[in-house]
């Protein structure tokens, strides 16, 4: 598991360096708006986020539509990761121009938003809009849960076999 968004950029580096499985965020998230039923979604994230492919063609291989925020809006968006979220600083008037950013992409289409960088969750929550919210920290770190119990299942059933 990779614990944030944006770092998902080099997993293909990862992946052929290792062995084990690794659970790509995007590919969690997008398995949950899948699971909701919703075909055009929202992301905010980090300007790599939301402008490099690595992320938005992970999602949209699930045949979801993705749309981000103008690049003004990016920039922003970008900037309140970078010097509030990320420095723990919670800011209302960030949360608003959130809020009205999301507002703006609901109007573009969205049928649900993505919180694709794991700070954002500090400042935006269900309740604070009317679409569905994916965030990514809560998807990936519940699915990599159920991931885990599930592979402790196969590897305990294996070792009971093993003993008999």
């Amino acid at each position: 598991v990779i614990c944030t968004n944006t770092m998902h950029k080099i997993i293909d580096v990862i992946e052929a360096s290792i062995t084990i499985p690794i659970l790509h965020i995007a590919d969690a998230t997008a398995r949950q708006i899948k699971k909701a039923g919703l075909q055009k979604i929202a992301l905010l994230g980090t300007k790599y986020t939301m402008e490099q492919a690595f992320y938005k063609a992970r999602v949209e291989d699930f045949g979801i539509e993705v749309i981000v925020p103008n690049e003004h809006e990016r920039i922003e968006v970008n900037r309140i990761i970078y010097e509030e979220l990320c420095l723990g600083n919670i800011v209302p008037a960030s949360k608003s121009y959130y809020v009205h950013v999301i507002d703006e992409l609901v109007k573009a289409g969205a049928q649900g938003v993505i919180l694709g960088c794991t700070e954002i969750g500090l400042l935006i929550q269900q309740e604070n809009v009317t679409i569905p919210v994916f965030d990514t920290t809560a998807i990936h770190a519940q699915t990599a849960v159920a991931m885990a119990i599930q592979e402790g299942a196969n590897y305990a059933g294996e070792s009971k076999t093993i003993r008999h």
